[in-house]
């Protein structure tokens, strides 16, 4: 549930309750929280095991689709084309990227694109700079 907070966030957080609860009661307010976690988890797994206990074995005729859902979800089209179409065998794809030009995009990957001009990146605008005309565009 934490799993994105790092020691600075929680040290800031534990330095906002000291200034908040104050010292006397922090420590109780630390053990309401952790056991109301802990008492939420063990509600969510009892609800888990309650609703396999009532499906049996229909409980995971429902877990299959969501599983098939979460691979979906990390499918590209280029995987796609290989799970479904060429049967796991991507070698197709392997051969080209090595007759491909080693060209490199914007973003530093190789896109196998031809190399075409890039337009010059100018400096930004100062403050209250106006831009340029372009008499062209006009």
């Amino acid at each position: 549930m934490f799993s994105n907070i790092g020691w600075s966030e929680m040290m800031i957080l534990l330095v906002a309750a000291l200034v908040i609860l104050g010292p006397e009661r922090l420590p109780g307010a630390v053990r309401w929280t952790t056991r109301s976690l802990r008492q939420v988890r063990d509600y969510a797994s009892g609800a888990t095991a309650q609703l396999k206990d009532e499906l049996g074995p229909e409980f995971e005729d429902f877990r299959k689709p969501l599983a098939d859902l979460n691979e979906l979800r990390g499918m590209t089209p280029r995987s796609m084309v290989t799970k479904h179409l060429l049967n796991g065998d991507d070698s197709i794809f392997r051969n080209m990227e090595d007759a491909l030009p080693d060209k490199k995009d914007l973003y530093g990957t190789n896109s196998g694109m031809p190399d075409y001009p890039m337009p010059k990146l100018e400096k930004p605008l100062e403050r209250n700079e106006r831009p340029p005309i372009d008499t062209d565009a006009t």
